[in-house]
């Protein structure tokens, strides 16, 4: 098979969008049932073509991915599965998690709620002047969880995984425990587009690290973006989902060009400013266009807003996963509490200056 994975998936995605349209028009289900079998027996005989090699040209590989995503998308909207007992347990321990969040006494009012949107989405308890300082600011994309907040975990689980050591068998058992642990966290979390998306690229960087061969983040996009759509095409209708496709093409494609305009040297911090900023833009070089279209608005200052929101951000998420931990066990000192609750206290206070220019 010489079509590349690129190629594939977008085919795949293609079918799916078209398959979407359709059926969001739709008056009439009887013409998309019709669709739907004829896009099966199209797959099937295109399939059963290949296999016997009787078609010379891969370029029908194409059309073939194409249909496939369309008949999975018409087949996954005629027959909706109810959610798993095992994902509804999942969500249950995530919303224990938020209310053990409520029994550490934070000082400040704010924060518990704060620390239940960043850690696990649950964004109820927030109060309405935090979520217009996050909007205004151009920063409501960190209180929604995405790949920034796994990325974040999954950093951490990485670094507390070299206990294992660095042998053959410690880096499988750590990529194993890595995995798993992003699985049950996304599931808990309510499994989000943008999470899942997460979930597969640490997935699939930690299969190719392990096997040996050299991660291509382009590879990694499609091959993510493929498997995800297989599993649930309903997906592409999210907002979140397209937003979040659309951030990563943009890291993809632009900041590796944007960032080699700066040459990098042994130790330069005005090199991380500009690498931070010009990630910002490749983001919103891709999602801008589609929040316009779906939002009507524009961050003005989403690069001063990345720039200052985005580190206080992390070091939060760092220290709140550190006082939650440490309190479940029942030994967490106040210095920890305190300092979450001085960088909660503090990435508000900068979006809200920031989101009164």
């Amino acid at each position: 098979m010489r079509r590349s994975l690129t190629e594939i998936s977008l085919s795949f995605t293609a079918g799916v969008a078209i398959g979407a349209l359709a059926s969001s028009g739709a008056e009439d289900w009887r013409i998309l049932y019709i669709v739907s079998g004829l896009c099966c027996a199209g797959v099937a005989a295109a399939l059963v073509a290949y296999l016997s090699g009787r078609l010379k040209s891969d370029w029908l590989l194409l059309p073939l991915f194409f249909f496939t995503g369309l008949f999975c998308f018409l087949t996954k909207e005629f027959t909706p599965s109810p959610p798993s007992a095992t994902l509804l347990a999942l969500r249950k321990a995530g919303k224990r998690f938020c209310e053990f969040i409520d029994t550490i006494p934070f000082g400040k009012e704010g924060t518990g709620a704060l620390l239940k949107a960043l850690l696990a989405g649950d964004r109820s308890g927030l109060p309405r002047e935090t979520v217009r300082i996050f909007r205004a600011s151009g920063a409501s994309h960190l209180l929604a969880l995405s790949g920034l907040h796994l990325g974040i975990i999954y950093l951490v689980l990485k670094r507390l995984g070299m206990v294992f050591g660095n042998s053959p068998a410690a880096r499988v058992l750590r990529s194993a425990a890595v995995v798993t642990a992003s699985l049950l966290y996304a599931f808990a979390t309510g499994a989000s587009p943008s999470i899942v998306r997460a979930f597969l690229f640490i997935t699939l960087h930690e299969t190719a690290s392990l096997s040996g061969r050299k991660t291509r983040p382009s590879l990694i996009l499609a091959g993510a973006l493929l498997i995800q759509l297989v599993l649930d095409p309903l997906q592409i209708r999210a907002i979140g989902f397209q937003l979040s496709y659309c951030a990563i093409a943009g890291i993809v494609i632009i900041y590796p060009r944007l960032s080699a305009w700066y040459p990098s040297g042994r130790f330069d911090p005005l090199k991380k400013i500009w690498d931070s900023a010009v990630l910002s833009i490749a983001c919103q070089a891709f999602t801008a266009p589609l929040a316009w279209y779906y939002f009507h608005t524009f961050p003005r200052h989403f690069l001063l807003t990345n720039l200052m929101a985005i580190p206080l951000t992390t070091a939060l998420m760092l220290t709140a996963l550190s006082t939650v931990v440490l309190s479940a066990c029942g030994i967490c000192p106040a210095l920890f509490v305190q300092a979450t609750d001085f960088l909660a206290s503090t990435l508000v206070e900068t979006l809200r200056i920031i989101s009164l220019m």
